[in-house]
């Protein structure tokens, strides 16, 4: 017998299952044995679910909103996974009764004091976790973030930390609800393509053993930070910028891994392979990878033209229309690849350069930097992408020769519609090229940026949040465009929504026999 399952329903078979248990469950609720029960369904069940996006909240900024202001862009957008880079009480207050999953944080500095004390591991999850489930749906632990690269002498308190950890929760009963791991850089790798060379640096060897046992024996994830804006801007052109954005690859630039002829059509996947490649090459096979931190800077410094807001909403739009999509990568195709976000806010206390604080797609005070979908994109035509609230128009300092050439490729090669800047039309502005260039511009950005059209046109561009319609006017993205996405939600004005984080719709198959056989095994 076997059940089909649809996320975010349950079949009748299945329900009717549910009633069977609920009667035994209701009555024994007491016994240890039950409640073990309950969590290994709610971990059965919430894996059927597929891949997820999820957003990342950080809190290195002057002016935090309240948890409170948080919470409700997540509920209104139904947003349903976050990734606390802590264990922070107001937040997890806030996410109380909200069926939001929440992976929350072990930060760095909290490490040693967690990995030299099991009683300190414990008392850390009776403190974080075990007080705020199950109204709080915490569902995973990440246990520090890059320390084996960031803070290599705590290396020897990473395993025993996760260890401690785990075994608390185990005390707890919460063991199969929640799962610990640890984020990784890709500096862990090296030299990460071709992807099937890869392998982690040799000198940590040691610990990425144990690390990679701990997860196979706890039936945990591979966490990994993976950031294409890093690698293609340290490439210093090796990359086109195409392969990183995951726009589609010209013939002459195809990105092909030689010693398996895998065909790598985003730097993205690439990444994700070479972290499959070098767990595979300390023979360890059939963990999963999430991807815990991915993004693109929308804004950056002298020497840092590729953050910006163009790219980070092409970057951002297309990962999570690969991710929500299923695709997985060529050498797992069909193990798809949560990813979280990074990140809601912009961090403008993040040390480094410029683009370090300008990672969000707000600002702290709420406000909006782009327009982002966070649901699946269904069709590829000209407005599916829901760019609400964002426009491409021509820079007003660009030179009038340049201008017309760009208005003479949107409406001709570029195949915009330029009805609305003929002679009598309500966009039509006499001597106004600037205006008329606008309104062709933004028109091919809105009808090909899924498809990996770009706001350049030769540097006489640039992309803009304030509504250039006027009158009867009125730009595609506007709130007011007959053409804008319905049934898709936006990021849009400040506190307003974020996007609903919509689960993979395929269908999950769950064998019958293995739910039994795990129930027989707990009870006897």
């Amino acid at each position: 017998m076997r059940i089909t399952l649809s996320v975010g329903e349950l079949g009748v078979e299945v329900a009717s299952i549910f009633e069977v248990f609920t009667v035994k469950l209701l009555s024994q609720m007491l016994s240890r044995k039950w409640e073990k029960i309950i969590f290994l369904l709610i971990f059965i069940f919430s894996s059927a679910s597929g891949a997820f996006i999820g957003i990342n909240i950080g809190t290195q900024m002057s002016s935090l909103p309240s948890a409170a202001e948080i919470v409700s862009i997540l509920k209104t957008q139904r947003i349903k996974h976050v990734r606390l880079l802590d264990a922070d009480h107001q937040m997890l207050n806030a996410l109380a009764n909200t069926g939001i999953e929440v992976l929350v944080g072990v930060p760095n500095d909290q490490l040693l004091r967690i990995g030299e004390s099991q009683s300190e591991a414990a008392a850390w999850i009776n403190k974080n976790v075990a007080a705020f489930v199950p109204a709080t749906n915490i569902t995973y632990i990440a246990v520090g973030n890059e320390v084996l690269t960031t803070i290599p002498n705590a290396a020897l308190v990473l395993i025993p930390a996760m260890q401690f950890l785990h075994s608390a929760l185990l005390a707890a009963n919460l063991n199969f609800q929640v799962k610990v791991s640890s984020p990784q850089s890709m500096d862990m790798i090296p030299k990460h393509f071709p992807p099937s060379t890869a392998s982690f640096n040799s000198s940590w060897n040691s610990i990425m053993n144990q690390y990679l046992q701990f997860l196979k024996n706890t039936g945990s994830s591979f966490m990994l930070n993976a950031q294409p804006y890093y690698v293609y801007t340290k490439g210093q052109g090796i990359f086109p910028l195409e392969y990183a954005l995951f726009q589609p690859l010209k013939p002459n630039n195809q990105i092909v891994d030689p010693n398996t002829n895998f065909h790598y059509t985003s730097m993205f996947d690439a990444m994700v392979d070479a972290a499959y490649y070098s767990m595979r090459s300390l023979n360890f096979s059939g963990i999963p990878v999430i991807v815990t931190e991915s993004g693109w800077p929308s804004l950056g410094g002298a020497n840092e033209s590729d953050a910006s807001i163009d790219n980070a909403l092409t970057y951002n739009s297309n990962l999570i229309r690969h991710v929500l999509n299923g695709s997985g990568t060529p050498s797992q195709p069909t193990v798809s690849v949560s990813t979280y976000v990074l990140e809601l806010f912009n961090e403008d206390l993040r040390p480094g350069p410029v683009s370090e604080k300008n990672w969000g797609i707000y600002v702290p005070n709420g406000t909006a930097l782009y327009s982002l979908t966070f649901g699946r994109i269904a069709e590829s035509n000209a407005d599916s992408t829901g760019l609400v609230g964002v426009f491409c128009v021509a820079n007003s300092s660009a030179d009038s020769n340049a201008l017309k050439k760009g208005l003479d490729w949107a409406c001709g090669p570029g195949s915009a519609n330029c009805t609305a800047i003929q002679q009598g039309q309500a966009c039509y502005e006499a001597d106004n090229l600037v205006a008329l260039t606008s309104y062709a511009y933004n028109d091919y950005y809105h009808r090909t940026q899924a498809t990996g059209g770009t706001c350049n046109f030769g540097n006489t561009a640039m992309i803009t949040t304030t509504d250039p319609s006027h009158g009867s006017c009125i730009f595609s993205g506007s709130s007011g465009s007959s053409t804008s996405t319905t049934g898709s939600t936006t990021i849009g004005s400040a506190f307003g929504p974020v996007g609903a984080l919509s689960e993979a719709s395929n269908l999950q198959v769950i064998s019958f026999a293995f739910i039994t056989a795990s129930m027989l095994l707990l009870l006897f």
